[in-house]
């Protein structure tokens, strides 16, 4: 198995572990970028609060483990996603959105933990209209088993499909499991990638390191054993044949692309969003996320 450590950010109230875009791999099925954050709990009168910035060529993935968010994007979305639902935003030729605690959770001080994936999109989708779809649990199908408890995100894992549009073949699950108990995962994907994200857990005799994405061999079935109560993503999908590149929140397989969006965010061409007009954030001089190609 290939193994990326995540780098880590601390923005001191949590901390965000990146593990896509590395420098050894940019891509796992059509994930291009996963950031695992939390767990955290905002001071009393706090919130998270990240601001409006654009995004192209790419659809973002938003899963809460704890807490709530409120999602505002160009189109006129404006919804709160809380644990058991997720929220696809597709980019496509150019969205604006904006994250915040939602009112109601700061007085006490805001919890939340979650993961933020972005899906790049395939070949001739690319440049596809904007789109947002909030899709709660009943549309997440839960498998369950002794001692486990898998929710299918994406795509149809163990018999199950999740009622999330797929541009490209993409699986994504939740998997919590009870010490001692285990999963099987499947070959059928091209690429695969499992991320444990607390416990202690093992792929076919190996130990997973908390945090770390460990990227499985094409067309090898494993099985997913906890030694103690553990939560693990899995993640993956189509593979890609041509590259992606990356640069701040733009994803296209044309540097062109990218540096037309930089020039249009600067210019301010981008649509607002409705509701959080007041504020957003400038393209940086030097990103963090940035691709390695």
């Amino acid at each position: 198995m290939d193994v990326i450590v995540p780098v880590t950010h601390d923005l001191g109230d949590f901390k965000v572990r990146r593990t896509l875009p590395a420098k050894t791999r940019t891509m796992v099925g059509p994930f291009i970028f996963v950031d695992q954050f939390g767990p955290a709990k905002l001071p009393a009168g706090h919130g998270m609060d990240v601001r409006p910035h654009p995004h192209i060529n790419l659809a973002t993935v938003t899963y809460l483990f704890e807490g709530a968010i409120q999602h505002r994007d160009s189109l006129g979305s404006d919804v709160v996603i809380e644990p058991g639902a997720i929220n696809l935003m597709t980019a496509g030729t150019g969205i604006v959105h904006s994250e915040r605690s939602p009112a109601i959770t700061r007085p006490d001080g805001p919890v939340f933990y979650g993961m933020q994936t972005w899906l790049a999109l395939p070949d001739g989708k690319e440049e596809i209209d904007p789109a947002f779809e909030h899709v709660g649990s009943d549309g997440l199908p839960l498998v369950e088993g002794e001692g486990v408890s898998a929710r299918v995100l994406m795509g149809t894992l163990w018999g199950q499909t999740a009622g999330v549009t797929q541009h490209s073949a993409t699986i994504y699950a939740d998997i919590i499991l009870d010490a001692g108990a285990s999963i099987p995962i499947d070959a059928d994907a091209d690429e695969r990638a499992v991320l444990v994200t607390e416990g202690d857990a093992s792929l076919d005799g190996q130990s997973l390191e908390p945090f770390t994405l460990y990227i499985l061999a094409p067309g090898q079935g494993m099985t997913l054993r906890a030694s103690a109560p553990t939560r693990a993503m899995l993640l993956g999908g189509e593979a890609f044949a041509t590259k992606r590149h990356v640069w701040w929140n733009f994803v296209s397989s044309s540097r062109d692309r990218i540096n037309q969006a930089k020039e249009d965010w600067k210019a301010r061409r981008f649509p607002l969003v409705p509701g959080d007009t007041e504020e957003f954030i400038p393209i940086p001089e030097v990103p963090k996320t940035v691709s390695y190609l």
